[in-house]
């Protein structure tokens, strides 16, 4: 029991406890907290982007071979959507099957519109956008600016030209290398002092969501939440454990191994404040670092599987809430549109309700309104939709890793089997290329 006090995932456990029995018990001060959240999710932001640049050139140009670079990033851009496509039909599927929204009778003309004034804008600017805007927005204004903006996929551009040069450059390139690889462990010992404040975080965001919307905010559209937890769960469990299967692995014992961090996410919502640690883990599994470095950020981005599902199940609820008929052309085009609005929601405030308001604008028989339905418990939805995104990223990482040669399956093996402890202090404070997990006692 001390030891369990002692790890992270303890202390994650038991702030959550804490957290909740605040909110029900002092609301008032429990939604006060809420700063304890948001500045460990910016604390966590501060080191992603440099987190992700050192790995992503360190693990190019340690590859050296440019054309498998090129054909990780290549099947992985395949297997993303193949299995978004998969999470986007099963949505539409279960909303169907169960109808969520049915029986509510909702009149659009009821509901009142402030509350999505500022996600209505930002939506209309999502929608304007199209495919040679969303590719122009890839490219930082400058180099210093990709950083400045936080915005991971210009990040990654940055970062592998950089790799690649640096491989092309040869012995020429190794200086700065050496100096990328120094500067790696220091961004890593930082991400060591931040995640130790993740119990901190935790307890703040769960005080401040319990203290505001009480306990009974659930009950309100208990189904809708309900069902799209049921559904992530189906998707992880059968269409991901499915996935893993034929590559080799166990859902369960990875769900297991990433439990620390599962938590983290599921009390802060938000699966950034993980990223760096989940890298470190799966190369410690024994993926090599480039296929980690290229597939982990790009997925963060382009493989959001459980966002996927929210978005069109919430789509037809709010048709069957509003007694919206949909013809079979509407879910195609929600299905084809929600393909493309879902890229890149990372980057985008408040993006499940902005990317869900850009959706809807598409099939004018739904009435946009209806998002107001899904504001309310959008919060609670989204520790599914974080917990359901990174465990795909994962599914994906090791399924390319497969695919490619690119993973050690016994050393893998012995670290899912729990043979092998992988301590999360260790792997965050060691950073890129630190030594093998330690053998079990």
């Amino acid at each position: 029991m001390p030891k369990f006090f002692k790890s992270l995932f303890g202390q994650v456990v038991i702030a959550l406890v804490v957290g909740i029995v605040v909110g029900v018990l002092y609301p008032q001060f429990g939604a006060s907290l809420k700063p304890l959240g948001d500045a460990f999710i910016k604390l966590i932001k501060v080191l992603i982007t440099p987190i992700v640049f050192c790995v992503v050139v360190l693990g190019i140009a340690g590859a050296g071979d440019l054309k498998k670079v090129g054909r990780v990033g290549l099947k992985a851009v395949i297997y993303f959507e193949v299995v978004t496509t998969i999470a986007l039909v099963l949505g539409i599927a279960l909303a169907y099957f169960f109808h969520p929204g049915a029986g509510m009778n909702i009149d659009p003309k009821s509901l009142d519109a402030g509350a999505l004034s500022s996600y209505v804008d930002r939506a209309s600017q999502v929608k304007s956008e199209g495919t040679v805007e969303f590719l122009m927005k890839l490219i930082p204004t400058t180099f210093v600016n990709a950083f400045a903006g936080g915005d991971v996929l210009q990040v990654l551009l940055v970062s592998v030209g950089f790799g690649c040069a640096l491989a092309l450059l040869g012995n020429a390139g190794k200086p700065f290398l050496s100096i990328i690889e120094q500067a790696s462990h220091v961004f890593f010992k930082m991400m060591f002092f931040v995640v130790k404040l993740a119990p901190l975080g935790v307890l703040g965001a769960i005080a401040f969501t319990v203290g505001k919307y009480g306990i009974g905010s659930l009950q309100q559209l208990g189904f809708l939440v309900a069902l799209f937890y049921l559904t992530v769960t189906i998707f992880v469990v059968v269409i991901l454990g499915a996935i893993l299967r034929l590559a080799g692995f166990n859902i369960f014992k990875l769900i297991r191994y990433l439990r620390e961090e599962l938590m983290i996410v599921a009390g802060t919502a938000s699966s950034d404040s993980v990223l760096p640690q989940i890298m470190r883990k799966l190369e410690r599994m024994g993926i090599k670092d480039s296929t980690v470095g290229l597939v982990i950020p790009t997925g963060y981005s382009f493989n959001l599987d459980a966002f996927s599902i929210y978005l069109t199940l919430a789509a037809v609820f709010i048709a069957q809430a509003t007694n919206t008929p949909l013809s079979t052309v509407d879910l195609l085009t929600i299905l084809a549109v929600a393909l493309i609005t879902s890229k890149g929601a990372h980057g985008v405030p408040g993006s499940a309700i902005v990317i869900l308001a850009a959706t809807l604008t598409a099939i004018p028989a739904i009435p946009a309104i209806g998002l107001v339905l899904v504001l309310s418990v959008d919060w609670f939805m989204g520790i599914a939709r974080a917990l359901g995104n990174l465990i795909g990223n994962c599914v994906a990482t090791i399924v390319v890793a497969v695919w490619e040669k690119d993973i050690d399956k016994t050393q893998a093996r012995r670290v899912l089997d729990g043979k092998v402890v992988v301590d999360l202090d260790e792997h965050v404070e060691a950073g890129p290329g630190a030594l093998p997990a330690k053998a079990a006692a």
